[in-house]
């Protein structure tokens, strides 16, 4: 890929440390205090969107960034204000409204999906037969119906498509049907409950307009979109967020203006980060705080599933550190929720219902500045949530190992 002329102010690389640029993305993530008093359209279109996955991360997501309880973000919700779509990769994420539309582009059913179906013996035409039936269903009902409720509803209409479709994941033609609706804005998934913190859902009708951009426009602006989320991202951790190819990718970040700069951490094996022009002059005058900022964070946090970087996130050899026989900054992915200070990750947390606590393990010990935040977010999960899962099947039964795991390594 080739590039313009730098005419920004670019940082030294000598500046450019690991330290430097967590507190960078710490900043543009809006965890620093800088989004207190927001909504929760504001925290997501600062911070971006908030993976959901059954879990309690968009209530802490909204909390952490501007203090934002669970009342109002389900409000906010109910208002479609903020809404649970499927977006980039498929994946289904919490996004404000004004990224509905476009954003529903990048959701679209995979390919190979129909390549599935096809084999199954299910063409086209019955799939748009079965997406105008469940619009009649929803219309002559009159209120959300889940999806067991539109199966009775349709009867034969949909069709089990025997072991071979389980095999593949498909086990009937109502889920894509559902998907397709969903991705063209006439159909909405809503909480059986008005809680984002479980997977009951229903389907509601839904008449969105349609984008004005089209998909090259759509990838661009999720790429200008994401690299001011970041602060700066790899070319790899950008298509691991979008599922962009690597000419999509680099079509993307051209059209943008994106800056290439050179890559400091040794976990990032020598790719450079590119960033918005903007943030690069930003980056330039930007110093780390001197005064600690702590924050709990779910393992799912947008700090770090956008770049999928939590190895780079520990320092002083605290991602050496092992707990239930496994290297902490070896894992794709955080096993527990972090514990951060100015974005660096100081500590490990998990909630304990049956105690009603927070579960830590700090790598350096505790300062009072940890305590009272540990404190606040342990309150605020008893009054707003009363448990915190991390994805639809958590429960505690299942995180009691890691409860206990995190005890022993605190007390030793």
């Amino acid at each position: 890929m080739t590039s313009e002329p730098l005419t920004v102010e670019t940082p030294p690389a000598r500046t450019l440390t690991a330290e430097r640029l967590r507190a960078w993305t710490w900043h543009r993530q809006g965890l620093d205090g800088s989004l207190a008093g927001e909504s929760p359209a504001g925290v997501l279109a600062r911070a971006g969107w908030a993976r959901s996955l059954g879990g309690a991360n968009p209530y802490l997501t909204m909390f952490a960034r501007a203090g934002i309880r669970r009342e109002q973000v389900d409000a906010d919700v109910l208002a479609l204000r903020i809404s649970e779509l499927p977006s980039a990769r498929g994946c289904t994420y919490i996004l404000g409204a004004e990224d509905f539309a476009w954003a529903l582009q990048l959701g679209k059913v995979s390919a190979e999906v129909f390549k599935v179906l096809g084999r199954l013996g299910v063409d086209r035409a019955e799939l748009m037969l079965l997406e105008e039936q469940v619009l009649h269903a929803l219309a002559e009902a009159g209120r959300p119906l889940d999806p067991k409720q539109l199966k009775d509803e349709l009867g034969d209409s949909v069709r089990s498509l025997g072991e071979e479709g389980k095999r593949q994941g498909l086990s009937t033609t109502l889920p894509t049907a559902l998907g397709l609706l969903q991705r063209d804005g006439r159909i909405r998934r809503v909480p059986a409950n008005g809680r984002l913190d479980q997977q009951r859902y229903a389907y509601t009708l839904w008449d969105l307009p349609p984008s004005p951009l089209d998909i090259d426009s759509a990838r661009t602006e999720l790429i200008r979109k994401y690299l001011g989320w970041t602060g700066g991202a790899t070319l790899k951790q950008s298509q691991w967020f979008s599922g962009f190819t690597v000419a999509q990718s680099k079509a993307a970040l051209a059209a943008v203006g994106a800056v290439e700069l050179p890559a400091v951490h040794p976990a990032a094996r020598g790719e450079a980060l590119w960033m918005l022009p903007d943030d690069v002059e930003r980056l330039a005058a930007f110093e780390v705080p001197a005064e600690e900022q702590i924050q709990l964070l779910a393992g799912t946090d947008s700090l770090v599933m956008q770049r999928r970087n939590a190895g780079e996130l520990f320092a002083g050899g605290d991602g050496d550190a092992e707990l239930l026989g496994a290297t902490l900054a070896q894992q794709a992915d955080l096993p527990d929720h972090p514990i951060l200070d100015r974005g660096r990750i100081i500590g490990l947390w998990q909630y304990d219902p049956a105690g009603q606590r927070i579960a830590h393990w700090l790598f350096a010990g505790p300062t009072p500045g940890v305590l009272q935040r540990i404190e606040d977010v342990e309150s605020w999960i008893r009054a707003d949530l009363g448990d915190f899962r991390a994805f639809s099947l958590d429960s505690p039964a299942s995180r009691q190992e890691r409860i206990d795991a995190l005890d022993a390594a605190n007390a030793g």
